[in-house]
């Protein structure tokens, strides 16, 4: 199989490291510099240090137009920012149905990535990549278990061929719309647990953290049409649990720096890299909101990533929310 990633940040490139070990991968990236610099060096010295490169691995930043059309795959590793404009312009390099999918977790301006897809780029058969994965543990060869997402069963078996191997394990779901949110709304979830440690407020209340950002979780994507099994699968509880206790998650930095008493913009500068649970925070409440669904630890994020709250206003705020059942709507 021939498969072209689009984007060398971290996750793509970890993805091309592992998958080219059994298909035909090319590894594409907008700056040239970039590309020179890993082909001299066989390292992706700015996303992923430390990560052999491949010798079979080819990398590209020839213009899309030119060489696009030959793949079976192409998975985008762009940030969900990026999104709209990647898929526009896939779409127009592409005479055949290609499978196109997409490695990014988040909302844009309150559409999850298969909306986005379907508005700017209807005709493309699409999926997502998704599950607890970290992008260092993936290119070391770490045993890791990822979902392929799509509505069409072609594009699922299609990931699953590319990706599945010794070290990867994918599992096909249907519902991408479960699929997306969980990946989307943890992230925003992982910089509360992530003040919670911070603030050394426990082990009890990160699990009751957890725990409740679930049901929030839960929540958004069953009104969205979402299947309620998901989320108790990798794309849910799974990709929570690792984002949010695990140190190599930029989300979860986010929230630590918060408690060191940082403002925003310096915890952003601390890490370098994107932390997209800063960007969805807005987007996840705003289709929330639209949706009438309660989601007081987004909530609380949101207001401590705008400076409304303090890190020990947050936290009272969440404790002194009136009690309630378990399953009813809130904290």
């Amino acid at each position: 199989m021939k498969i072209a990633i689009l984007g060398a940040g971290a996750w793509g490139t970890a993805l091309a490291i592992q998958s080219c070990q059994r298909h035909q991968v090319t590894l594409w990236a907008r700056n040239p510099d970039h590309v020179v610099s890993m082909h001299h060096s066989h390292i992706n010295a700015r996303y992923l240090p430390g990560c052999q490169l491949p010798a079979v691995l080819s990398l590209s930043s020839e213009p899309l137009d030119a060489w696009l059309d030959q793949f079976d795959l192409i998975a985008l590793a762009t940030p969900t920012a990026a999104l709209r404009s990647q898929l526009a312009l896939v779409s127009q390099y592409i005479a055949r149905q290609i499978p196109v999918i997409w490695l990014c977790k988040g909302f844009e301006a309150g559409w999850l990535p298969h909306e986005v897809q379907r508005q700017a780029a209807p005709g493309l058969m699409g999926g997502a990549l998704s599950g607890p994965s970290f992008a260092l543990e993936v290119a070391l060869g770490m045993p890791t278990a990822l979902v392929a997402a799509s509505e069409h069963a072609a594009v699922r078996a299609t990931m699953i061929e590319a990706f599945h191997g010794s070290h990867l394990r994918v599992y096909g779901n249907p519902d991408i719309t479960g699929v997306e949110v969980g990946g989307a709304v943890k992230n925003v979830l992982a910089i509360a647990t992530g003040l919670c440690d911070g603030l050394q407020l426990g082990l009890n209340a990160r699990a009751a953290l957890i725990t409740r950002g679930l049901a929030e979780i839960t929540r958004l994507g069953l009104a969205l049409g979402a299947q309620p099994e998901t989320f108790m699968g990798l794309s849910g509880l799974g990709d929570l649990v690792l984002t949010a206790t695990g140190d190599l998650s930029r989300n979860r930095q986010v929230g630590l720096a918060l408690a060191k008493g940082m403002n925003l913009k310096q915890a952003v500068d601390s890490l370098g890299h994107v932390a997209e649970g800063v960007y969805s925070a807005r987007t996840v409440l705003q289709r929330a909101r639209q949706l009438g669904v309660d989601m007081p630890i987004a909530e609380a994020v949101l207001k401590l990533l705008d400076g409304l709250l303090t890190p020990g206003q947050a936290v009272a705020s969440l404790m002194g929310r009136e009690p309630r059942g378990e399953y009813q709507t809130g904290v």
